[in-house]
């Protein structure tokens, strides 16, 4: 199945930058970041933007999950701009159809960016792999930092580990 990745989420002041890989069908089906219900992304930022280690909290709509990453500096986007995948697992994506997007664009617009997170070690190879490397020499100040994979595919740590993991976010913001 061919996938696209949605725009980013970003502007001129974001200072973080979460990125996953591509868009599993369940984010693509809703048109939504992170929309799989087992997937720990947003319950991990509620928790992290609210002092907090209440995973269970009751979210809010998803665009006022939006608006809230937004006011608190944090952009979203996923490193690939298109691939063929049959169903969501990272380990399906077609090597060989993979297009990145356009991060000289993308860190172009957001002079205050600090960090680079990447949701998983799929997301972190496919930048590697896939960003144009003078974009990377370019962007050499920024601090790119792997985070375990909120995906409910990932269960190798719980979810209260990945917390503690990805709390560092909070340095950057």
């Amino acid at each position: 199945m061919f996938s696209q990745s949605f725009p980013p989420l970003a502007d001129r002041r974001a200072r973080v930058l979460i990125l996953g890989s591509m868009p599993g069908v369940a984010s693509l089906n809703a048109q939504q970041y992170y929309a799989h219900a087992r997937n720990a992304f947003w319950p991990l930022m509620w928790a992290i933007l609210h002092n907090g280690s209440n995973l269970d909290a009751k979210l809010p709509a998803y665009k006022e999950r939006l608006r809230l990453l937004q006011s608190r500096g944090i952009a979203l986007w996923d490193v690939l701009q298109s691939c063929y995948r049959e169903g969501s697992l990272d380990s399906s994506i077609e090597e060989d159809t993979i297009v990145g997007n356009d991060f000289s664009g993308l860190f172009a617009t957001t002079p205050e960016l600090k960090a680079v997170f990447f949701n998983g070690a799929k997301a972190q190879q496919s930048f590697d792999r896939y960003v144009q490397a003078d974009v990377k020499r370019q962007y050499a100040h920024l601090s790119f930092i792997r985070l375990p994979s909120t995906s409910p595919a990932h269960a190798a740590i719980s979810v209260q580990e990945k917390l503690q993991q990805w709390q560092i976010i909070k340095n950057f913001l």
